[in-house]
């Protein structure tokens, strides 16, 4: 049984990478589709009755804010929430590390993830239900000598989500925290990096559609996977 038809789920950047890949399957399934990213936008180049993109920040309020209100315009409700927008910098050395490169990581990571739950939250208290997922990564729980900013970001993200969860467990809304490792998409750039040991946006994709999918009752509050030829 499907429990993703016609369910409105809004994705922060679902024009590339797991959020685009996670997109394509929840159309698939029958779900309804809100792509609300930065750069360009999913509709430009996928044609679907179920689709609708919209151009903002996730770090900035007002365009959350509109963002949530052309969804509520073009599907009537918002069922569930994917924060999957994200970025991250390599900061080998805190030491020359400057403020930009700080601010730009939690503004997004942090910041965006609680303006875009707020807004979400709204809808769902109103509703009496609803799900919130968040891309968080497993360098929200293990850190990385090369990124301690990303991982604090990530701590932080996962800090937020688990003291929502406790918030919102008696109002009928779930909130689910996905981390992946690793992943083979537009993060890396141009590094150096075995991205044939990492997992897919279709693996990390695959998984958040099954969370979605399950009965209202199921309430998943983690998922941590890997590649295991990662780990190996």
């Amino acid at each position: 049984m499907s429990y993703l038809q016609n369910k409105v789920v809004f994705i922060t950047g679902a024009s590339s990478g797991i959020g685009k890949a996670t997109a394509l399957m929840l159309l698939e399934a029958g779900a309804k589709v809100f792509d609300f990213s930065r750069t360009h936008q999913l509709s430009d180049e996928v044609s679907h009755e179920n689709l609708r993109s919209f151009k903002g920040d996730v770090s900035v309020e007002a365009e959350v804010i509109a963002g949530f209100a052309a969804c509520i315009e073009a599907f009537g409700t918002v069922d569930a929430l994917l924060n999957n927008a994200g970025m991250g910098v390599l900061t080998t050395d805190l030491s020359t590390t400057d403020l930009d490169t700080f601010e730009q990581m939690m503004n997004v990571n942090v910041r965006g993830v609680f303006l875009c739950n707020r807004e979400a939250l709204k809808i769902m208290k109103a509703n009496k239900a609803g799900h919130i997922l968040t891309v968080i990564s497993m360098a929200g729980q293990r850190t990385n000598p090369n990124a301690p900013v990303y991982c604090a970001s990530k701590f932080g993200a996962r800090g937020l989500n688990s003291g929502l969860a406790d918030q919102t467990l008696k109002l009928g809304i779930k909130v689910t925290d996905i981390n992946p490792g690793p992943t083979d998409s537009n993060y890396w750039g141009d590094r150096q990096v075995p991205r044939e040991k990492f997992l897919k946006p279709e693996d990390v994709a695959r998984v958040i559609v099954f969370v979605l999918n399950q009965p209202e009752y199921v309430l998943i509050r983690e998922i941590n996977f890997d590649n295991m030829k990662f780990l190996a």
